[in-house]
């Protein structure tokens, strides 16, 4: 599964991961908005099928409604 991690700027494009990539030494990892909730909790699963625990929220850092990211926790 590909996710699409944060993005640096508003006007940049989020560059894509596959699930098997993700270092497990980052504990906290930001994801894009543009990833569907559903692939984020596929995520969650995921890792805590591997025996992990995983705690996933959106971070809002703006008014507007589409100024937000996932934040992941995996420990």
């Amino acid at each position: 599964m590909e996710l699409l991690v944060a993005r640096a700027d508003k006007n940049q494009k989020p560059k894509k991961i596959d699930i098997e990539s993700i270092s497990l030494n980052d504990n906290i990892l930001y994801f894009d908005r543009e990833n569907s909730h559903k692939d984020m909790v596929k995520m969650v699963e995921y890792f805590e099928d591997k025996g992990l625990s995983v705690y996933l929220r959106e971070v809002k850092y703006g008014l507007d409604e589409e100024d937000y990211m996932y934040e992941v926790h995996i420990m």
